[in-house]
């Protein structure tokens, strides 16, 4: 029996040929795409008429949502407004137990307090010095410094090496001079006399710092601090060191005790401008009172500087700025 014949039989539930007409494919696949196209267009222009539907099913009863409590829903509402009243009354009326107001009132409560002002000062930051040594044992011992000089070439040294091939004069950087001393030997002012020795810092200088400097500190300079320079200062305009240069700068606000008394002038204070163009460490050196000195500082502590230069780098300046204060 061909498919064509399986397919024209008529078949009946439960015979060979339904279970057969199931396992081949319909007819619907083997027709060629093209006249699958046509009659969807033919049928979209005039569509087959359908029989009416017929609805067989009917509507049943279902249960409500509430199901076993439909019939006690007022009784249920009643019950549970009961039960929270209850409860607020007695979270009341245990706070109004003494024991329980006792022991409220010994609760300590937590909170981060403000520690600032009790965290001591930040020590700014020191420039203008440098350290050295040979990793000696002993301190460095007591002797003069060298000459200044805006370059160093050839740190300082207790024992200078014998019959250098090229002999060059020690030298320290700095901006301004420095104390000396009569002595024969180089070495620190500050220290005391003793065995020679370059100190315990690492370098070819003197002291206990790293560097090729006399002091504590690093860099080729005299003192604490990092860079060159004296005394662990910032530098001092002049002598190769330019000066800041205003780039922003916020007004100040008059003080109200000033304002009502019709106060003017002019506050003069220094200042150090880091090597950041920020201005640090301000000092009041001409003052106006009535909250104006107050006013000068934090207006200038929002300025910015284009920081002073020295040897093409930039470096820590002291400058002095005047602030003037005048009613229109």
């Amino acid at each position: 029996m061909t498919e064509e014949q399986v397919r024209d039989v008529e078949p009946t539930p439960d015979s060979p040929e339904e279970h057969l007409a199931h396992l081949l494919p319909p007819a619907s696949l083997e027709t060629p795409w093209f006249k699958e196209i046509v009659q969807n267009i033919k049928e979209l222009i005039n569509p087959p008429k359908l029989p009416p539907l017929e609805v067989t099913s009917k509507p049943i009863d279902v249960p409500s949502v509430w199901g076993f409590y439909e019939q006690n829903k007022t009784k249920s509402r009643i019950m549970s407004v009961g039960i929270h009243v209850v409860i607020v009354f007695l979270v009341l009326w245990l706070g109004s137990l003494k024991p329980v107001q006792r022991a409220i009132q010994n609760v300590v409560p937590l909170f981060a307090p403000d520690l600032k002002p009790y965290l001591p000062d930040k020590p700014a930051e020191r420039h203008g010095g440098g350290g050295g040594g040979t990793r000696s044992p002993l301190d460095a011992s007591k002797g003069k410094l060298p000459k200044i000089a805006p370059r160093q070439f050839t740190p300082p040294r207790v024992d200078p090496p014998k019959d250098p091939k090229l002999p060059m004069t020690p030298t320290i950087v700095s901006d301004q001079p420095i104390p000396n001393i009569n002595a024969l030997n180089y070495g620190d002012p500050m220290s005391h006399l003793g065995i020679p020795s370059n100190g315990t810092g690492v370098g070819g200088g003197i002291g206990s710092g790293f560097g090729g400097g006399v002091g504590v500190g690093r860099g080729p300079g005299v003192g604490p601090g990092s860079g060159g320079g004296f005394g662990g200062g910032a530098y001092r305009i002049g002598g190769g060191v330019s000066a800041p240069v205003v780039l922003s700068k916020v007004e100040p606000e008059y003080s109200e005790e000033a304002r009502k008394a019709k106060w003017q002038g002019t506050v003069v204070l220094t200042l150090v401008v880091d090597d950041h163009g920020m201005p640090q460490t301000p000092k009041i050196t001409r003052s106006l009172g009535l909250g104006l000195d107050q006013k000068a500082i934090e207006a200038v502590m929002k300025w910015r500087f284009k920081p002073g230069m020295k040897d093409g780098k930039p470096v820590p300046v002291i400058a002095t700025i005047e602030v003037n204060f005048r009613l229109l």
